[in-house]
């Protein structure tokens, strides 16, 4: 099973993949998961992403580009994998086009998930997340709080809410969804494997994705 996953920031694309590697054991691959932990080893990747990453901006590609392909052909993508937040330009979907053209590799299904702007700024705003990077566990305030405040429960480490979390950051992130990675619905829009759902609940996401993977 090979799933995309498009939304914008918030849209609960972290949620859907946690449950469907859960459910299934294919790899969840999320390139904001992978640079921030470059980010806190400080890595030359790392150095090079932060930037970006505090004003709310995208990666470049060449930097992306270079994650993903390393990333796809480690030995657990080989049963499948979800793609979270990649592609985010209709560059880099082209470029993964052709990356797994040449990796023999079919996506089972691209889906959009669609949430109202008010929802995604609240919950992104009240998300915190564990400051240890080899953990990384994400909380929010008011629908998953950990049991001590600003302190992380699967490690003790100190919770923060990111620089991208702050509400200014949360409008610059959205803004550049609309203007860079919003097109990709109509990139994939005509693709028999692309269904859109609303994601207030996850499952319901989860039930339409299993819908077109099985037909």
């Amino acid at each position: 099973m090979r799933i995309i996953l498009l939304g914008a920031p918030g849209a609960g694309k972290g949620t859907v993949a946690e449950l469907l590697t859960d459910r299934f054991g294919i790899s969840q691959i999320s390139t904001g998961d992978i640079l921030r932990g470059a980010v806190k080893a400080g890595t030359d990747l790392g150095a090079a992403a932060e930037g970006y990453m505090k004003r709310g901006e995208l990666v470049p590609d060449s930097l992306i580009l270079g994650i993903m392909e390393n990333r796809l052909l480690q030995d657990d993508c080989r049963e499948g994998f979800i793609l979270d937040g990649f592609p985010r330009t209709i560059a880099q979907a082209e470029s993964l086009k052709k990356m797994l053209g040449i990796l023999a590799l079919k996506i089972d299904a691209v889906v959009n998930l669609e949430v109202p702007v008010d929802v995604i700024i609240r919950r992104l705003s009240s998300r915190r997340t564990c400051s240890n990077p080899a953990c990384q566990a994400i909380y929010n305030i008011y629908t998953k709080p950990s049991r001590m405040e600003g302190i992380c429960d699967k490690c003790g480490s100190p919770t923060i809410q990111r620089d991208d979390e702050t509400e200014e950051a949360i409008k610059q992130r959205l803004a550049t969804y609309a203007e860079k990675t919003a097109p990709l619905i109509d990139y994939y829009k005509n693709d028999p494997a692309f269904i859109s759902v609303p994601s207030l609940r996850p499952e319901p996401v989860i039930d339409a994705i299993l819908s077109i993977v099985d037909r």
